[in-house]
């Protein structure tokens, strides 16, 4: 909750690259289905995956 927005925007989107880039080659399809962030107890937001890395829909 203390983060600022932009510095949110980029640790989901390090996070979203590191995980791609660890993708193994085997895996097929969609590797990323759906992301979501809380802060410890409170309630999730969904993350639009597609657009966060740069999926066509």
């Amino acid at each position: 909750m203390s983060f600022e927005k932009q510095k949110l925007i980029d640790n989901i989107k390090a996070l979203a690259q590191e995980l791609m880039r660890a993708k193994p080659a085997s895996a097929k399809g969609k590797y990323i289905k759906s992301m979501y962030i809380s802060s410890t107890m409170g309630p999730s937001l969904a993350i639009d995956t597609a657009s966060l890395l740069g999926e066509a829909r």
